[in-house]
């Protein structure tokens, strides 16, 4: 079982910046390959980014592309997401989740572990 828990959500300003950060527990968490996706009110949860093992190799949606960073700390088993150039349209819960393989990274049905998520508004 894995435990992750998200936090550094709230209020951001087009333009800014936010970090979010999601804490892991119980099994190795160098041995997930981590995620975070997003969810906003009446849409379909969709993929934001995700990095191996050892953030060797970091993969990332078209809507954020060029904007926002995965990385990851195996010492502190956490994992961050660095959002930059901040959009209303990035106003969404963002989940932060855990599977073993490298496969399947953008698919949210892939993963095997969630966190409870943390709200990011974005104002204009």
């Amino acid at each position: 079982q894995v435990q992750l828990v998200e936090s550094g959500g709230g209020l951001g300003q087009a333009g800014g910046s936010l970090r979010l950060s999601c804490a892991a527990s119980g099994r190795p968490f160098s041995s997930y390959a981590m995620g975070w996706f997003r969810q906003a009110p009446g849409k379909e949860r969709e993929f934001v980014a995700a990095i191996g093992w050892s953030s060797g190799k970091t993969y990332y949606g078209d809507s954020v592309k060029g904007r926002f960073t995965i990385s990851r700390d195996n010492a502190k088993n956490t994992v961050y997401l660095q959002m930059n150039s901040l959009k209303p349209e990035d106003t969404a819960v963002y989940y932060c989740a855990a599977k073993q393989f490298i496969t399947r990274l953008t698919v949210a049905a892939a993963y095997d572990y969630w966190g409870q998520g943390t709200q990011v508004t974005v104002s204009s």
